[in-house]
C-alpha cells in the first residue's frame, strides 16, 4: 500500500490525467505526468511533468525511476513503452488490458472467448475482405479501424453497396473490422474498480447518448431494472477477473428490446460516462482509480443523488458563464486553450433527488 506522499506516474496529460491528479492530491499523493510537448490540461495540476515522445525509451526509464506506480489515462500509449516501464515499476491496470483494448479485433475476440455477446463482426484487411465481410454481416454496417479510432474517428457507415468503396477510402485503407448495426433500446456503461485484494466496487450503470459519435450525456441511474443492472455488472466482472485487472474500467453495452446485453467495447481507464461520479458520489471514479492502483481500500461507490452529465464539446464551452451561474449546475472546465469542433472542453453535471 502506497502511503500519502508517494508519487503516481500518469501516462497522458489530457483531461482524464488532470482529474486523476486532482483526485490524488485530495489523498495527499503526488503525480508525475508523462506526455508529448504541449499545453496539456494535466500539466496545470500535477507535481511534476516529463515532456517526451512515448517512444523515447530513455525518457520512459527515467520516468519509471521517478515514481512509485504507473497508470495511463488513455489506451493509445505504445505497448512497447509501457512494457519497458513495467520492467521497473508496477503498471496498473496491466499491459495485457492495454494491448487488447488498443485493437478492436483483439478486443472482440477476447470478449467472444469469455462468452460475452457482441455485435456481429468480421476482420477487414482489404477491399476483397470488406466485400466478403459485407456478405457475412449484411447491411447497414459500420467499418471501424482496428486502432486509434475514438469519438467517431476512424469510422464509416455503409448503408448500401454504393457506400463500400467510399467507406474503405474513409478509413484510409487501414486494418479494420466491420460491425453489424444493432437495434438497441439504450446504451449503458458499467464503471467499476477492482482493488489489489480482488475486491470490486461497481457504480450504478448510467444511460448514455451520443451525438456525431461523441458522448453527449450520461444519466445516472439508467432506466433499467435492478436485475439487468446486476447482469451488466457480472459481464464486467468477467473482464476484470480474466485480466487480473487493478483500477477503474469502463465497459460500454447495448440493451436490446428483449433485455439482452451486448458489450460494445471496454476502456482500461476512467471513463467519460463516469464523470457524474465527481458530484453524485462521495468517492468518484477518479479517486477510486487512485485508491485501487495504490493498494488502498476501495471507497463506497454509492451515489447520493441522481445525476445528468453533459459534455461541453467545441464552442459549446463558450456558454461557461451562464452555466456557472445556473443553480445546481457543477461546472468542470479542462483548461484547454482552443475550442475545436469535436474537442471535449469540459462538462457540466446537474444533480437531482435520488430515485
Amino acid at each position: 500500500m502506497l502511503a500519502p506522499g508517494s508519487t503516481i506516474g500518469i501516462l497522458g496529460g489530457g483531461q482524464l490525467g488532470r482529474m486523476l491528479a486532482l483526485a490524488a492530491a485530495r489523498l495527499g499523493l503526488k503525480t508525475h505526468i508523462f506526455c508529448p510537448p504541449g499545453d496539456a490540461p494535466g500539466s496545470h495540476v500535477c507535481d511534476r511533468i516529463t515532456y517526451a515522445d512515448y517512444e523515447d525509451m530513455a525518457a520512459c526509464e527515467a520516468f519509471a525511476a521517478a515514481v512509485d506506480v504507473v497508470t495511463f489515462e488513455f489506451e493509445n500509449v505504445p505497448v512497447a513503452s509501457v512494457e519497458r516501464i513495467a520492467n521497473h515499476k508496477a503498471v496498473r491496470p496491466g499491459v495485457e488490458a492495454l494491448r487488447i483494448s488498443q485493437d478492436r479485433l483483439l478486443e472482440k475476440n477476447f470478449l467472444v472467448q469469455l462468452g460475452i455477446p457482441t455485435a456481429p463482426f468480421a476482420a477487414v484487411t482489404g477491399a476483397v475482405t470488406l466485400a466478403r465481410a459485407v456478405l457475412q454481416i449484411g447491411l447497414p454496417a459500420i467499418l471501424k479501424t482496428r486502432r486509434l479510432g475514438y469519438d467517431g474517428r476512424g469510422q464509416a457507415i455503409i448503408h448500401n453497396e454504393a457506400d463500400i468503396n467510399g467507406a474503405w477510402e474513409g478509413v484510409g485503407g487501414a486494418l479494420s473490422i466491420l460491425e453489424g448495426f444493432v437495434q438497441f433500446e439504450r446504451e449503458i456503461s458499467v464503471i467499476a474498480a477492482r482493488g489489489q485484494d480482488g475486491a470490486i466496487a461497481y457504480y450504478d450503470p448510467p444511460e448514455n447518448t451520443h451525438r456525431d459519435g461523441i458522448l453527449d450525456t450520461s444519466r445516472a441511474p439508467a432506466a433499467i431494472s435492478g436485475q439487468l443492472a446486476e447482469a451488466a455488472k457480472l459481464l464486467c466482472k468477467r473482464i476484470l477477473i480474466t485480466l487480473d485487472y487493478i483500477g477503474v474500467i469502463g465497459v460500454e453495452m447495448f440493451v436490446l428490446a428483449d433485455g439482452a446485453l451486448l458489450v460494445n467495447e471496454f476502456a482500461p481507464r476512467v471513463h467519460n460516462s463516469g464523470h457524474w461520479t465527481l458530484d453524485a458520489c462521495t468517492v468518484s471514479q477518479f479517486e477510486q482509480h487512485i485508491r485501487a492502483i495504490c493498494g488502498w481500500p476501495l471507497g463506497d461507490p454509492a451515489r447520493h443523488s441522481d445525476a445528468q452529465m453533459r459534455n461541453l464539446i467545441g464552442n459549446s464551452v463558450e456558454n461557461w458563464s451562464a452555466l456557472a451561474a445556473e443553480p445546481g449546475a457543477a461546472l468542470h472546465l479542462y483548461g484547454k486553450a482552443e475550442a475545436r469542433a469535436g474537442r471535449k472542453m469540459g462538462h457540466v453535471t446537474k444533480l437531482f433527488p435520488k430515485s
